[in-house]
């Protein structure tokens, strides 16, 4: 039986240190006032424990120097507010959007921090 409560409880730890990297979303909750550039909305985000994975709008030239992430605490935990900072002028419109990553270390966090999202999600044209 003691083995039993200890496997339940490896368990439950291993699953709250991989949710420790969870997103949230939605109206933006950290002012963008002066921030640079314009507030980007997303196609889609994940997290893993050091990395930040985002899918934005592309037509076809969008690169990771193209946008800018912001870091804000909030209450403890971290805030990510892209921003893009040069325009994408191409004609290859990709529904789908562009991946672009940032490591945690580029981002200034420790691995498996707390992380949200403030930017707005956009659904691709169909």
């Amino acid at each position: 039986m003691y083995d039993s409560i200890v496997k339940r409880w490896a368990m439950i730890a291993a699953v709250s240190a991989s949710l420790s990297a969870c997103a949230t979303a939605g109206e933006p909750t950290v002012s963008t006032a002066g921030m640079p550039g314009a507030l980007e909305p997303i196609h889609a985000a994940a997290f893993t424990k050091d990395q930040a994975v985002f899918w934005v709008s592309s037509n076809g030239c969008t690169r990771k120097e193209d946008l800018i992430p912001i870091v804000s605490l909030q209450g403890g935990n971290a805030v990510i507010t892209l921003r893009r900072i040069d325009e994408d002028k191409c004609r290859d419109s990709r529904a789908e959007g562009v991946e672009l990553k940032w490591s945690f270390e580029e981002l200034g966090l420790k691995p498996g921090s707390p992380v949200s999202v403030n930017n707005p999600y956009q659904l691709p044209q169909t």
